[in-house]
């Protein structure tokens, strides 16, 4: 057999196989559709039905929830129409019962106006009486009613007038002793309690040294050492034939400290040179500054004065080394804060208030802001500016009397200031010079026409100027304290403020013999 005859049966049947396959398949696909299609229709049946049923039982539970809300809302109308009816039953009650009152009202009315027209007609006749009478008695005393009145009402007065000068009289006579003794008493006892120490401050400050040797190292060669060290100070080293001492003289006391205190470290070191006194110096300067806070916040804790701000602490600091008429600023300051806490204790006062404002008077003299201003003004300005309480600062302000007083600490600041500085020995000063300007002072008024005697009193802190009756007038009096006032200022440097009196008084005298 051949090739071809074998492969054509082969063919033959896998042909026919494929056919018989293909028909057999299409047959099982058709009969498994439709199996499925019939599946489908089912279950589509199935879910429609489920479906019915949860929309029948969401209608109904919807259907008994709103048939539920409508008999609440129901009820709710039912019991707002009882109310409604139970408030009409009682606005009916309410008003029959107005209508009621309304009539007995109207009666009363009537029986008003029936006993108003007989009291009209009693008044007529009251009236008439009492006019007839008026004209009898004006005819019997011979003046009318209005003159006999006014003679009446104008005796009166006067009995009152004279009655009311003598009870003023007595009660300002008493007033005036009382006033007088109290404010004696509160400013002698307050200055017993206060007892500071006299002043020391002055413009020089001895530096001592171990022996005459360390001079000759401060010097340096051809003085290049105490020259450097006067430029990077500003202080006037004096060093003379004095024993073991050298004498650093300045008006500024920050600077002597800071030339003391870099002196020491020098001479301590024992490395004395230009460069090592300029490096020196910058460093005592931060130090002194640190001391200079740390005294600010040791007197704030001893006076009991909290919450002040940083800068107002740094200036109180700065005190310790300022000094007036040689009296310690720190220590005056210190001195007028007990001095007004005490007053204002012995007052009824704020003693907290009057403490902070005294130790806070003199600030304006420790700063470096508007120098051409005067301290009171510029130290109230810088407690403004700090926030500072409005009292706090007008008591800085007018402890020199250079604006209004509007609280009561202010004078009280003003009076603790002048006792610190008039107390003896408070202010170093020449006794020579002292009593030359006092007697200068006296020399001035008595220059004045009319001016018979005068008197410096309170350490030259007042004049007493007795005039003439004869030759001065009560005006004249009055502008003559302005002219002696404005001539003292003109002419005369001294401390504080003088207060100018003067005095004119008349007497009468004659002899019974």
């Amino acid at each position: 057999m051949t090739t071809m005859e074998i492969i054509l049966p082969l063919t033959g049947a896998l042909l026919g196989f494929l056919a018989a396959y293909y028909i057999v398949n299409k047959v099982v696909l058709k009969k498994r559709k439709e199996e499925i299609l019939k599946e489908a229709r089912i279950e589509g049946e199935n879910i429609k039905k489920e479906k019915i049923f949860q929309a029948k039982e969401k209608f109904l539970q919807l259907k008994s929830e709103h048939e539920q809300f409508i008999n609440e809302k129901n009820n709710q109308i039912l019991q707002i129409e009882n109310k409604i009816k139970q408030k009409e039953l009682i606005t009916n009650q309410q008003a029959s019962e107005i209508a009621k009152k309304q009539k007995e009202i109207d009666s009363i009315k009537t029986h008003l106006s029936a006993q108003m027209e007989i009291i009209n007609k009693k008044s007529e006749e009251y009236d008439r009486l009492k006019q007839e009478v008026i004209e009898k008695i004006e005819n019997i005393a011979g003046m009318t009613a209005a003159e006999a009145k006014a003679q009446l009402v104008q005796t009166m007065k006067d009995e009152a007038k004279t009655q009311a000068m003598s009870y003023i009289n007595d009660v300002m006579d008493e007033a005036r002793l009382t006033a007088s003794k109290e404010a004696k008493r509160i400013v002698i006892n307050t200055i017993q309690r206060t007892a500071p120490e006299t002043a020391i401050e002055n413009a020089v400050t001895v530096f001592n040294i171990e022996s005459d040797e360390i001079k000759g190292r401060i010097i340096g060669r051809e003085g290049r050492n105490i020259h450097a060290l006067e430029a990077a100070t500003g202080v006037e080293i004096v060093v003379d034939d004095t024993p073991e001492a050298i004498l650093l003289s300045a008006f500024d006391p920050v600077r002597r400290e800071v030339a003391r205190l870099a002196l020491h470290q020098l001479v301590t070191d024992g490395r004395i040179h230009p460069a090592r006194i300029e490096e020196v110096v910058a460093k005592v300067q931060k130090q002194l500054e640190n001391e200079i806070m740390d005294t600010g916040k040791r007197t704030c804790i001893d006076l009991g004065v909290h919450g002040l701000h940083i800068e107002l602490v740094k200036l109180i600091g700065r005190m310790k080394y300022r000094s007036s008429y040689g009296q310690n600023l720190l220590q005056h300051s210190r001195e007028v804060a007990n001095i007004c806490a005490t007053m204002a204790s012995e007052l009824g006062l704020n003693p907290k208030a009057a403490k902070r404002a005294g130790l806070l008077h003199d600030i304006g003299k420790v700063s470096d802001e508007d120098p051409e201003l005067p301290h009171a003004i510029l130290g109230m300005k810088l407690a403004e500016k700090y926030k500072e309480k409005p009292e706090i600062c007008n008591a800085i302000g007018a402890h020199h009397e250079e604006v209004e007083m509007i609280s009561l600490i202010s004078p009280l600041v003003l009076v603790g200031d002048a006792i610190s500085g008039a107390r003896p020995g408070a202010r170093r000063e020449v006794i020579e010079s002292y009593i030359k300007r006092l007697k200068d002072m006296e020399n001035i008024a008595l220059s004045y026409p009319g001016v018979t005697k005068t008197y410096a009193i309170q350490a030259g802190r007042e004049l007493r100027v007795i005039v003439g009756s004869e030759q001065v007038s009560d005006q004249e009096a009055e502008n003559l304290s302005i002219e002696i006032a404005k001539k003292i200022q003109d002419e005369m440097v001294y401390p504080g403020q003088v207060k100018i009196t003067v005095i004119r008084e008349t007497r009468s005298v004659s002899f019974a013999k």
